[in-house]
């Protein structure tokens, strides 16, 4: 066996690899993850004090955003020379454990240097995309990868049902309006300076002002998220618990990492599901009762380049891991 694959792994193995997973999307940019490495493995654990109690109080976007940090983590160990054997939900661990992932020597995977690049481009670009219409094979191909990893997806390119997912958007977003809670703890989120949350300057907004509508896209009109042409998927899993949502995380982040690769903008579209009645509608109207909806995402191009836009902040390792 080669020296290097022999050689054992160590505490700046461990700090790299969740360095490159914590550069995963979230809800809200609340990074709700703890990573803890212990003797049977590296664990993932779900930071309940980043919990949205009133946008998310069953933990679905929470767990979905560890998801993601889950598939950034695969992805980066298989970049850098690891194999990662992931047990989800193990069980006789507490609840909040959510993965316990196993790393063994391994050599590198053969689009190493591509993976690890789009770990490091992947960003949410909130602005405007432009009326270039997305071709369907796209989003059909887009799905495919996210289905890969244990969830299901959905590409949404009927035109009805485009349609249907508009009225459900903007009646989400009506309804989530008039919920003063839900927009004071948004604004503990959003529009703040430090190490989490989302800064104005990544707002869409010229000001980075922030009107009553979820980050003010297009003029507040919620419905229009989903005009033109962009691509919409719909990604859900068998129920609606922790297990599935881990799942619909790590196909988020596979799609999003895929759709980075190809040059599209990816933004999550969680109000639908956040609210009960658009979600019950998701699933047995535009859906037909097949799966659970867990979160809609958009897919679509942008006119200007990801290189000017500002970067989300991270915790600092040191916050997120304990040895």
């Amino acid at each position: 066996m080669p020296a290097d694959l022999a050689r054992p792994r160590t505490a700046a193995d461990v700090r790299e690899l969740v360095e490159l997973a914590c550069l995963a999307p979230s809800v809200h940019n609340t990074q709700p993850w703890i990573w803890q490495d212990q003797g049977d493995g590296l664990h993932l654990i779900a930071d309940r004090s980043r919990l949205l109690a009133v946008e998310d109080p069953d933990g679905r976007e929470l767990v979905i955003s560890c998801g993601a940090a889950l598939h950034h983590l695969q992805t980066a160990a298989a970049s850098l020379g690891w194999s990662a054997a992931v047990e989800r939900l193990p069980p006789g661990c507490d609840p909040d454990v959510l993965a316990v992932i196993r790393l063994t020597r391994a050599e590198p995977s053969p689009t190493a240097r591509t993976d690890l690049a789009l770990l490091r481009m992947r960003c949410t670009d909130r602005r405007r995309f432009t009326s270039w219409p997305l071709p369907a094979e796209h989003v059909e191909n887009l799905a495919a990868g996210a289905r890969v990893w244990g969830a299901h997806a959905e590409a949404v390119t009927d035109a009805v049902a485009r349609f249907r997912v508009e009225l459900l958007a903007g009646r989400a977003h009506a309804l989530a309006e008039h919920n003063p809670y839900a927009a004071d703890e948004q604004a503990t989120w959003v529009g703040r300076d430090g190490t989490d949350g989302i800064p104005r300057a990544v707002l869409p907004t010229a000001d980075g002002a922030l009107p009553g509508s979820r980050f003010a896209v297009d003029d507040g009109d919620a419905a229009a998220l989903v005009r033109h042409g962009d691509g919409v998927v719909v990604l859900g899993g068998d129920a609606d618990e922790p297990s599935a949502w881990l799942r619909t995380g790590e196909a988020l982040s596979a799609l999003w990492l895929r759709a980075t690769h190809a040059g599209l903008s990816v933004v999550p579209l969680s109000q639908p599901v956040e609210v009960a009645a658009t979600r019950a509608e998701l699933r047995d109207v535009l859906l037909g009762g097949r799966f659970v909806p867990h979160l809609l995402v958009r897919i679509g191009w942008q006119a200007i380049g990801r290189s000017d836009l500002p970067r989300t902040p991270r915790r600092p390792v040191e916050e997120v891991l304990r040895g």
